[in-house]
């Protein structure tokens, strides 16, 4: 095992609440058919196509308001109702909340000498960044570097700026293809769906305390 000294987090669903949840939240209160929502993003994201409009906004190809207009027209009802899209990223991310305990971890890692990075794949959202300077040692966002999740680029790039080797960070991410992009780029995955799981893992791994 390397001298792990970096840790590398995602933000939607590992420093928050589930992304499901909020997603969820967002298609009730905005009466769009869950089904309909999930078949578009499968079509989207299993095109095949070097580009679509995740890719886009995520990269910063697309500006958001010209995503929400798509996505709003892809999401129009059987009778041609179209929800409105002004917003519509932002309610979609509006149920986010901080899961304090995971953000202690960082840090706690952070305070014990283990550099801390955060790797995001954007979709307009506005992070709330006030006391990111304290638990951070680099941010990585994609939509400011124009690349995404799981290009292995981007993981060099987070690496460069955390200052370590690839195979010195460990990198979690609640999206089995992006842990398994950051394993084949060097790094340590460890896949998020519990956070006491994830917790202990960490802390098997960096050999230190976190709670």
């Amino acid at each position: 095992m390397p001298d792990l000294r970096g840790l590398l987090v995602d933000y939607g669903g590992v420093l928050t609440n589930p992304l499901t949840e909020t997603v969820q939240a967002w298609l009730r209160a905005d009466g769009i058919d869950p089904q309909r929502f999930v078949d578009l993003m499968r079509r989207w994201m299993g095109s095949g196509a070097e580009h679509n409009a995740v890719h886009d906004l995520e990269t910063g190809r697309i500006a958001a308001a010209d995503f929400e207009r798509l996505l709003a027209a892809e999401l129009a009802a059987e009778d041609g109702t179209v929800p409105p899209y002004e917003g519509m990223l932002a309610r979609m991310f509006a149920g986010f909340r901080p899961d304090e305990v995971m953000l202690a971890a960082v840090r706690r890692a952070r305070a014990a000498g283990i550099r801390t990075g955060l790797l995001s794949n954007s979709w307009g959202f506005d992070y709330p960044r006030e006391g990111w300077s304290e638990l951070f040692d680099a941010v990585v966002i994609s939509g400011e570097v124009g690349l995404r999740k799981p290009d292995p680029a981007i993981y060099a790039l987070a690496a460069d700026r955390l200052g370590l080797r690839a195979e010195c960070i460990v990198f979690v991410d609640d999206l089995s293809p992006n842990v398994r992009a950051a394993t084949a780029a060097g790094m340590v995955g460890v896949l998020h769906s519990d956070v006491p799981a994830t917790i202990a893992e960490l802390e098997g791994l960096l050999g230190m305390s976190l709670q």
